[in-house]
């Protein structure tokens, strides 16, 4: 009996050994953020910033104000959005909650301390008990390792995460420029459209206009005045959008955009392999995995408890009046009579193939928007470069023709109106033809992991600094 007192005394010393080794564990310095850090530095080349002091708050600001005094550009508008987008914020606490847990599960358990005190027919009993729940200081090792994998994989969510505001805060921003730039090609039209309607009614007053023709100049100018309003609303709309994604609020609200959109670059690099760099670049498929991990580890642990659901280790120190202290220790197991764990198994086993499943859905449908993005990048490409080198041109041509000809009496005022407007819907038509490459172009970032890759990049950088002037230039002279 005195023997194994003393072999549980020695598993309970290893125990707790193995339990001061796991018990090392504490909060690092910053917190788990340096891998969204790094990923925005790397991958965007932009700041991430944790908000947590009133200092990190006016840092924020001056550099939100900063940005915020020049007409707004794409790479601003990013990097405003990573500064105060409060959801991206938000979404930083999962990595202060994973770490906790992992934190938590390097931690000795509490002990519990049992008192009891009870006297009848002259006797008194006093009982005192200090409980240790051996099963989690065994399995404590393990336990640290499965949290230290899950925190790992939040820190790749929460960067995916960033990335993700990265890629909206572009697309808001595409949006929000060519809406401002298609209401003022509108308010042209409109222009054009009043003043052909007037001319057209003294004309038609003077009796040298039919009534027919009159009434087509009425119906384009009534449809011009809808259309300008349309587009204006839209215009606004954008705007708000790109507001609310860069978190900006009160007078920040008042920033000025660019009259128009970035030129097409000159050169649209030819990408290869791009499925291969997107399996070795998405952060989300770098986190399931780690999750599948993390599920395989917990089958194991599932495996080798499934007979010991709840083994307590206790010291026992009692009194009594008529046998004077008592000493011992007590061990305490559910005996596996009704439950023998096989559910438990099976549940595990389950939850694993079903994080096995996840990995591959995400990798296929992690192609499939690569293929489905690049396609979108080529097309768009290749008809905004048509609309800038073919349509614009020839419009401008036609235009300068017709100009010609009203000069030398050879065209009506009519004709020289309706050829402004044929101009100006070209130049609209450009204008949502290079808004679909910039959007095709976002997403083809998202859909790698939140760069194109390194030879993409630099052939894009090697452009010259001075693009081809833009077709718009031609439009109003």
């Amino acid at each position: 009996m005195m023997r194994h007192f003393f072999s549980c005394g020695r598993v309970v010393a290893a125990a707790t050994a193995l339990t001061f080794l796991a018990g090392c564990t504490t909060f690092s310095k910053d917190g788990g953020f340096n891998t969204v850090s790094t990923t925005a530095s790397e991958r965007l080349g932009k700041d991430a910033v944790l908000v947590k002091t009133d200092e990190d708050r006016e840092a924020v600001a001056k550099r939100t104000q900063e940005l915020l005094s020049k007409p707004l550009g794409m790479d601003d508008a990013v990097q405003i959005a990573l500064l105060n987008n409060r959801g991206l914020q938000a979404s930083y606490g999962e990595l202060g909650i994973s770490e906790a847990d992992l934190v938590q599960a390097g931690r000795l358990p509490n002990p519990g301390f049992t008192f009891s005190r009870a006297h009848g027919n002259d006797s008194l009993s006093i009982n005192r008990t200090f409980t240790l729940s051996l099963l989690n200081v065994l399995t404590m090792p393990l336990a640290t390792r499965i949290e230290s994998r899950r925190f790992e994989q939040t820190k790749l969510l929460t960067a995916d995460a960033m990335l993700k505001v990265a890629a909206d805060a572009r697309r808001a921003y595409v949006n929000a420029v060519a809406a401002q730039q298609s209401a003022a090609y509108a308010e042209q039209v409109n222009d054009s459209a009043e003043a052909g309607a007037e001319l057209a009614l003294r004309m038609q007053q003077a009796g040298n206009f039919s009534k027919l023709d009159y009434a087509r100049e009425q119906a384009f100018y009534a449809d011009a005045v809808a259309q300008l309003a349309k587009t204006r609303q839209q215009s606004v709309a954008a705007r708000e959008k790109l507001t609310r994604t860069m978190g900006l609020w009160g007078a920040s609200t008042q920033y000025k955009l660019p009259d128009r959109l970035p030129d097409l670059p000159k050169d649209r690099p030819e990408l290869k392999d791009l499925e291969s760099f997107a399996m070795q670049n998405r952060l989300d498929i770098q986190a399931a995995k780690l999750q599948t991990q993390s599920v395989a580890s917990s089958l194991g642990l599932s495996k080798a408890t499934r007979f010991i659901n709840a083994l307590d280790v206790g010291y026992q120190n009692n009194f009594t009046t008529s046998d004077g202290h008592e000493q011992g220790y007590e061990i305490g197991v559910e005996i596996p009579i009704f439950d023998w764990g096989g559910s438990k198994v099976a549940r595990a086993e389950a939850i694993y193939m079903q994080s096995v499943n996840r990995v591959a859905a995400t990798a296929i449908d992690a192609r499939s928007e690569v293929r489905e993005s690049y396609s979108a990048y080529m097309t768009d490409y290749d008809i905004a470069k048509h609309y800038r080198d073919e349509v614009v041109p020839i419009r401008k041509t036609i235009s300068d023709e017709m100009l010609l000809r009203y000069n030398g009496m050879l065209a009506s005022v009519f004709e020289l109106l309706a050829d402004s407007r044929d101009q100006v819907g070209a130049v609209n038509s450009y204008i949502d033809a290079l808004k679909e490459y910039w959007l095709a172009e976002t997403d083809l970032q998202q859909a790698v992991g939140g760069r194109l890759p390194p030879l993409a990049m630099a052939s894009s950088s090697s452009a010259p600094a001075t693009q081809p002037a833009s077709p718009t230039d031609s439009e109003g002279k």
